[in-house]
């Protein structure tokens, strides 16, 4: 399944979207060149989701967590882990494993922890406004 979003403006409803080709999902992999919009489009499923905090990378953190009204919202960035036990460390089988959403960028880092009913989400670069957003 494909959708194409021409500008930042046709993000809201992709998040729609996703979230209604996927309902019951609650943790998605979002895979994607550096600068093609991953957190970006987090972000936006967040609105969809009626997050209540401000919505940012969580590089450094590696993990931020959002209030929604349903519940908690989990935001991972691994990009900067260097193996896989930084994860354990962190405790990702709380959040992975709660039933709460997360939304995990860079899930490559962390190919043996992820959960075998996550959803996948490859976002392709078209040109400098246009993304190309599939799940896999």
């Amino acid at each position: 399944m494909e959708y194409l979003v021409n500008s930042t403006d046709g993000l809201a409803a992709a998040a729609q979207w996703l979230l209604q080709q996927k309902p019951d999902a609650k943790i998605f992999l979002f895979n994607g060149a550096m600068g093609a919009g991953k957190t970006t489009f987090i972000k936006a499923i967040c609105e969809v989701l009626n997050v209540e905090d401000s919505t940012s990378s969580p590089t450094f953190s590696i993990v931020n967590e959002y209030a929604a009204a349903d519940g908690p919202v989990y935001h991972f960035d691994f990009y900067r882990l260097k193996d896989e036990q930084e994860a354990y460390d962190l405790g990702y089988e709380e959040y992975f494993y709660s039933g709460a959403y997360c939304f995990i960028e860079w899930p490559e880092k962390i190919p043996n922890l992820l959960p075998d009913d996550a959803v996948n989400i490859e976002i392709e670069i078209i040109d400098t406004q246009s993304r190309k957003i599939k799940i896999k």
